[in-house]
């Protein structure tokens, strides 16, 4: 679903529904726990002026939920609030939202002391109940206050209600146990957790409170079982839970057999609770709150528990298994228990309900006049586990407003039959459309002068969008299908190719540039020595004493073998890599690199002096999940600050250097962070540089200016594809997520790995879109910064990834069609290759640019010259973030004027109102521009001319880079 409705919004980005799909893409995303994807999408929904089947203040009742979900709380609290305040607002979205704030006072430490909390909390629950009396959601989580407020009496009434008005699910009955288990109650805790567990046999929370409750009764056996059931369930594995089984394992194993003079079990087994029907008189015991479930039916081919009744039809799931080995009991101290159970809240999705329903292909137009809600997730009990549900019909999704739950076509509306059944095929109809336009467009051709574009542009203001760059005849890009070359298992793991050079000449020869442009990634062994770079002055000591507050990203990650990613918890291999970010400064991240060192070097003084044997791999495994820090990202682009680094590195040869006539990036007109400008990295051995392509595909140098080495693993562009999709298959996104691969999987799927060791000194050349990881050994620091060498493959490369990300709502940081018209300024092309994809890019913008005057001027409006100012930045639309090039449409948003692209200005006002339309460069000198980009014969290089080096024409296959 996710890629159709990309591609739709890739092929024309002024779709009329567009803001249909902005809606669905979010809910997607939410429910992939993808949230900045989510929020954009949402954002460009609630700027469209098109009809939508939701309301403004339901998206915006999404957005707040996802600030919730990122624990952004005062956000996401000032937005429900902002929310509330509205006029309009309906009366089921002012429930939800009372509920939400609700919710948030109960859970969230940070907005006051507990007691105060919960009676907030209680004070928005009943509000939201008297305004949505039928909402069992609610009166669950009033429920969960009350318990929390120790008011047993008051929740059990809840709970009640809460039955009564909605179906029952497992967090229902996992809450219920909890109470019943605090009240000392164990058989009532038995039978709720039992019936949570046949909703949803999954249920992690549920197993791991049944669990507990067996070993407070001194049952571990059964405890053990329930606990292997919870490492199997559907939601992340309580890290205390796995020593755990393994203590109870070894304990059983170890204790004598049980015999039938052993003193009674105080709760059924397992086994037994499963199989036999939960006695009717639970509702007579105790208080009178106690719960009296109501019948439920079946949902999602889970078995549905009737509290009190047996299974219809007589038939008994088989219960889950108990593990393989033989267990006998033994007991475990309340301390233990203590240990055991960590509190942790999980807050779950409004959205995993309505994709649901999208997917059955419901019709929700005719629900819109019917009442009830989605049960949302029940939140876990503070005291216990986290309690969540993996039934996405039941338990998944906290409840949307009424009418966004409600909504799940494309359909207007208040449209009747005839004009439902018309929609799609008028769907067909316009990209038949689209067919002919392009049809027409086909007579464009670089070989076109300026006025014969400008004479075909003429009238076609209609038609003003967005597009592509590359082609317009072309489908939208994909990532590449996997090499159809087999590779053997030495060919799979590769001999990195590399040069030693002992001399300046060496590294100054036209060999070295071309030996680096043939690889997907070469090593450059010796280069500091050989050109005497003081590497010194990108050291810890130099850094913090030139600038000691100068600012640093730090990523703070785990401590792992550089071969591996586990989860920790349970020890399997995963992609997905942990990097929360901060900042602080060089100075106290210096000091945290020293004191990491001391640290280790006392440890290890330590372990030689005790001489135990096997101490090293001890200590090694105890290293193993540590907390680590990586220092980031430090900018060294202010030559006031860092003039002695920078003139450093013009030591280097042209083609690594930062600024050279020969370097694409350098003709961007502006500093692009990390890009043409350098950045330090700080690192402590373990440190991480996750899995990912450089920005646009451009070229990357890194030199190690040591103590320590760095292991770097890589692989060739040409699988990029396979990577792409074994992350989706992980978990992960490609483009934004932190992920570290499985290098087994790799292999499984044949993908070659380059894998090697910088040395200090050494540098390393990463070629045009080759997908690399990095992990530091030892102490030490890199520099780094990318190239653009003035090749074809390079210019192509870089261009078909601005059009992915496009198509992925991502943001290219470098300004490919600036870039563009800025090379056809300064530099003369006599590569065919190069200069066709130039000039078709130049001739596409120039295109654009044309139709888009005529529209403005369609629409009343006259451009404004604008003009760009020295080393001014590049633009990008405020809401899609495409790159805006000449012609702006600003508008005033909070205080600020925003520049939009066409298609966002166009969504807001079909015809521009309220928009100042800006102009960066007279049409004119655009004109001349294209018309004096041509192909220039090769010659010797002249004064003013940059030579452009001998393109590369293919990509680098790992086979021949295997003979290298």
């Amino acid at each position: 679903a996710v890629k159709s409705f990309q591609q739709v919004l890739y092929i024309d980005p002024g779709f009329s529904r567009s803001n249909e799909i902005h809606l669905r893409l979010g809910l997607i995303f939410k429910v992939q726990n993808d949230f900045d994807s989510a929020l954009k999408h949402f954002q460009l929904a609630l700027i469209d002026s098109a009809p939508c089947t939701f309301s403004k203040l339901e998206i915006r009742f999404h957005e707040a939920h996802l600030y919730e979900l990122q624990n952004s709380y005062t956000v996401a609290k000032e937005s429900y609030e902002a929310l509330l305040q509205e006029p309009d607002l309906a009366g089921q979205l002012r429930a939800d939202i009372l509920r939400q704030l609700g919710w948030m006072y109960h859970t969230v430490d940070s907005l006051g002391e507990k007691t105060t909390r919960e009676h907030t909390a209680v004070q928005y629950l009943q509000k939201s109940i008297e305004v949505d009396p039928k909402s069992g959601q609610s009166l669950y989580l009033l429920g969960r206050c009350y318990s929390a407020l120790g008011k047993v009496h008051d929740a059990f009434l809840a709970y009640r209600n809460s039955v009564d008005k909605c179906e029952g699910n497992a967090d229902t009955w996992c809450s219920i146990g909890v109470l019943y288990q605090q009240q000392n109650q164990p058989m009532d805790a038995l039978q709720a957790y039992i019936c949570a567990v046949q909703f949803d046999k999954t249920h992690t929370a549920a197993w791991t409170n049944l669990g507990i409750l067996y070993e407070t009764c001194n049952q571990p056996r059964d405890a053990l079982a329930c606990y292997m059931n919870a490492s199997r369930g559907n939601k992340p594995l309580n890290p205390n839970l796995s020593p755990r089984i393994k203590f109870l394992q070894q304990q059983l194993a170890n204790a004598p057999m049980p015999s039938v003079t052993n003193k009674p079990r105080q709760l059924l087994t397992i086994e037994e609770a499963w199989n036999l029907p939960v006695s009717t008189d639970m509702s007579s015991r105790g208080q009178q709150g106690q719960i009296v479930s109501t019948q439920q039916r079946q949902q999602s081919n889970v078995s549905v528990h009737k509290y009190g009744q047996s299974y219809g039809g007589g038939v008994t799931p088989a219960p889950p298994p108990y593990p393989s080995q033989d267990l006998n009991e033994t007991t475990v101290s309340d301390q233990e228990l203590q240990e055991l159970i960590s509190q942790k809240e999980f807050t779950t999705f409004f959205a995993e309900d309505l994709l649901n329903r999208l997917a059955q292909g419901e019709d929700v137009i005719d629900e819109l006049t019917k009442t009830g809600d989605i049960n949302p997730t029940a939140l876990p009990n503070t005291q216990f586990s986290s309690s969540t549900s993996s039934n996405p019909s039941v338990a998944n999704s906290v409840t949307a407003p009424h009418t966004i739950i409600k909504q799940e076509t494309v359909e207007v509306k208040g449209l009747n039959t005839s004009e439902k059944k018309a929609y799609l095929p008028d769907v067909k109809l316009k990209f038949e459309k689209e067919a002919k336009i392009n049809s027409t467009e086909a007579v464009f051709s670089i070989n076109m002068s300026s006025s014969e574009v400008m004479e075909l542009c003429k009238g076609r203001g209609t038609s003003a969008r967005n597009m592509s760059m590359i082609s317009d005849k072309e489908p939208p890009p994909r990532p590449p299908d996997r090499p159809k070359i087999k590779l053997n298992k030495e060919q799979l793991l590769p001999p990195t190719p590399s040069v030693l050079l002992e001399n300046k000449k060496l590294a100054f020869s036209p060999q070295l540039q071309e030996f680096c442009l043939q690889h997907p990634i070469a090593v450059v062994r010796g280069l500091g020595s050989a050109l005497k770079l003081d590497l010194g002055l990108f050291s810890t000591k130099t850094l913090v004493e030139a600038n000691p507050d100068h600012s640093i990203e730090v990523r703070t990650q785990f401590h792992q073998d550089a071969d591996k990613n586990v989860d920790l918890s349970t020890e399997q291999p995963i992609w997905p890599c942990v990097s929360h970010r901060s900042h602080t400064t060089i100075a106290k991240y210096a000091q945290y690199q020293a004191s990491s060192f001391q640290e280790s070097l006392k440890e290890e003084q330590d372990r030689v002096a005790s001489g135990a044997a096997g101490s090293k791999s001890e200590d090694k495994k105890r290293k193993l999940g540590k907390t680590i820090k990586f220092g980031t990202n430090v900018d060294l682009s202010d030559e006031k600050k860092w003039r002695p680094q920078l003139q450093e590195l013009t030591k280097l040869p042209a083609f690594a250097r930062v600024v050279s006539a020969g370097n694409m990036l350098s003709h961007v007109g502006h500093p692009i962070l990390g890009m043409n400008t350098v950045q330090l990295y700080m690192k402590v051995p373990g440190s991480r540089t996750p899995g990912h392509q450089e920005n646009n595909n451009f070229c990357s140098i890194n030199i190690n200016i040591g103590p320590g080495d760095c292991e770097w693993f890589a692989v060739p562009d040409a699988y990029w594809g396979v990577i792409h999709t074994l992350c989706e298959k992980n978990g992960t996104n490609y483009l934004h997520g932190s992920w570290w691969p499985d290098l087994q999987e790799l292999l499984e799927e044949h993908v070659p790995v380059y894998r090697f060791l910088q040395k200090p000194g050494d540098m390393v050349w990463v070629n045009s879109g080759c997908v690399h990881w990095v992990q530091a050994v030892g102490w030490c620091n890199n520099i780094a910064w990318n190239v653009g060498p003035l090749t074809s493959r390079q210019y192509q490369l870089a261009l078909e990834r601005y059009e992915w990300n496009k198509l992925q709502s991502f943001k290219s940081i470098v300004p490919m069609v600036l870039l563009s018209w800025n090379l056809a300024r300064n530099i003369k092309v006599s590569d065919q290759k190069l200069f066709d994809l130039l000039k078709g890019c130049l001739m596409r913008s120039l295109r654009s640019v044309m139709i888009m005057l005529d529209f403005v001027r369609q629409c009343g409006l006259e451009p404004r010259f604008h003009g760009r100012k020295k080393n001014e930045a590049a633009h990008y639309c405020g809401a899609c973030e495409v790159e805006v090039f000449n012609i702006l449409f600003v508008k005033e948003h909070e205080r600020r004027h925003v520049v939009h692209c066409i298609d966002c200005a166009r969504k807001q006002s079909p015809r521009l109102d309220c928009f100042v339309v800006l102009e960066e460069y007279h049409l004119n000198d655009l004109c001349q521009v294209y018309d004096n980009f041509i192909l220039h014969p090769i010659s010797t290089s002249s004064p003013g001319l940059v030579p452009t080096p001998p393109p590369i024409s293919t990509t680098p296959v790992p086979t021949s880079s295997i003979g290298s």
